[in-house]
């Protein structure tokens, strides 16, 4: 294990190869065989079930309900809403033949070219089309609105330069898919869906966030608006962390979605869209861990506390087994996860390493000499700080300390986003702070042209126009024209 942290690159030394050696070396995910995909290994993808259930019963307890959709999608759906095919057309894996055959000349199997389909098949890049296709069977009167479903599911866009978890071919997520009465009704179903992923983002993952509206031309495909919560990496690159779409009448529109009002008359359905996906675990790596490996929030880790026995013999272990026993007991009861290795292949430092790898947020040591004392040493994995404690109370202090370090966790991560936030009003000041790694508040003249002309200069994107802009008018940093607020600049992932 000491080969192992040697071999992980430090973030001053490379941050990008950090992360690529920490996602592999902690036994999040690894490359597959299909490229530009991934394989999420279990403790990663242990990970990723504590975030589904949090967000699930968040889901549910806002109404909404789960259901699944076809993973293949006729390729005239997409032709259906303008705007949505031209924003996914050059990211769509594309099915055009059902069976494969032998080859005749011994080269395995090939496709049959007889089996050819009558219309092309696309693997689902996002589900609007799928979805609103079946809502027109579902909705036929304002009494059978809203509709409020999400799904749990994997997608598809080809990507040429992948990076494990922040930009893959294939990923996992949840999409939610509403339709609703009123343009009202739908407006604020999306800024409702933005808070609960800002107060999912903060409160569970530890991660600041800004939240906002994104400029025209970085709006999700077919939306009206497109609400978003952007998050800062430690190298102070923006990582959008979730969406929530207001997508107008356009989808009901295009799949003659329509149904009768209250007044009887015909409207058409309002619809929005919103999601996350398995990105949010590089979010995590990339926002909190260190050179010693992972560091994960409590409320998120799939093993809260591993408690390692320090003994010379059996009889040794099995004192120290017994007297654990009760809290043992006590920690399922309180459902708190955790792991007793009593390994005995394994030397401690060794142990003690591996674990501080995964990010483990507490360790908890005892030896005879802790039995006689009736105390244990527990370790935080934020500061990695020690301290011994009475054996008698330790499952309130692991409490207590759970508390202590999501908010440690939370506010570090807040402090260094901070350190990092400047607002400027010239565009050499605006480049010199971006080359530096912060999130520029500046102006913008509210013209494609000239945000395009600054992404193209700097590698800066509008992450977003920020929901508390004090809206004070002033000059665009690049063109001197007039601007009606300033708006967040970063450069992303």
């Amino acid at each position: 294990m000491t080969k192992e942290l040697k071999e992980l690159t430090s973030r001053e030394t490379n941050y990008a190869q950090w992360y690529q050696d920490l996602v592999i070396k902690a036994g999040l995910a690894e490359n597959s065989a299909v490229r530009g995909c991934m394989v999420i290994k279990p403790y990663g993808y242990a990970i990723w079930e504590k975030m589904q259930r949090k967000l699930d019963k968040m889901f549910k307890d806002t109404g909404h309900e789960n259901a699944y959709f076809p993973l293949l999608i006729p390729k005239s759906f997409l032709s259906k809403e303008a705007q949505h095919v031209e924003g996914f057309a050059k990211e769509c894996a594309v099915v055009t033949h059902y069976r494969l055959k032998n080859d005749p000349y011994g080269g395995g199997v090939v496709v049959d070219p007889e089996a050819r389909l009558e219309e092309e098949l696309i693997i689902r890049p996002t589900s609007e089309t799928i979805i609103w296709n079946t809502y027109r069977d579902w909705i036929q009167s304002y009494r059978d609105l809203p509709v409020l479903v999400n799904q749990w599911a994997n997608v598809m866009r080809w990507e040429m330069r992948t990076r494990l978890f922040l930009r893959t071919a294939e990923f996992l997520w949840q999409e939610g898919h509403t339709a609703h009465a009123t343009c009202e009704e739908a407006q604020e179903e999306a800024l409702k869906m933005q808070e609960l992923y800002a107060d999912f983002a903060q409160n569970f993952l530890c991660l600041p966030i800004i939240k906002g509206v994104k400029t025209e031309s970085e709006r999700f495909a077919g939306a009206v608006e497109t609400y978003t919560i952007e998050t800062m990496m430690q190298d102070g690159k923006a990582l959008q962390a979730g969406t929530s779409h207001f997508l107008g009448q356009n989808f009901g529109k295009a799949f003659d979605v329509s149904f009768i009002d209250k007044n009887g008359n015909r409207e058409y359905a309002w619809a929005t869209s919103w999601g996350v996906s398995t990105r949010l675990i590089g979010a995590l790596v990339m926002a909190h861990s260190d050179d010693n490996g992972l560091v994960l929030p409590p409320k998120l880790a799939p093993i809260q506390t591993v408690f390692i026995p320090i003994y010379k013999n059996n009889e040794e272990l099995l004192a120290i087994t017994q007297k654990l026993s009760p809290v043992f007991d006590r920690l399922r009861y309180l459902n708190i996860s955790f792991k007793y290795d009593d390994s005995d292949n394994k030397k401690p430092g060794w142990k003690f390493s591996e674990y501080e790898l995964k990010g483990i947020p507490l360790r908890v040591v005892v030896g005879p000499r802790d039995l006689e004392n009736g105390t244990v040493e527990i370790t935080r994995r934020d500061t990695l700080e020690k301290q011994v404690y009475p054996l008698a109370a330790v499952e309130t202090r692991i409490r207590i300390l759970f508390e202590e370090m999501q908010k440690n966790i939370y506010e570090k991560a807040l402090a260094r986003r901070n350190s990092r936030l400047t607002h400027v009003d010239s565009y050499e000041e605006f480049k010199k702070a971006i080359e530096e790694g912060f999130f520029v508040y500046a102006h913008w003249d509210g013209t494609r042209e000239t945000e395009a002309r600054i992404k193209a200069e700097t590698k800066a994107t509008i992450r977003c126009i920020p929901a508390d802009s004090d809206r004070i008018p002033g000059k665009c940093v690049l063109t001197g024209d007039p601007s009606v607020c300033r708006v967040l600049f970063a450069r992303s992932y």
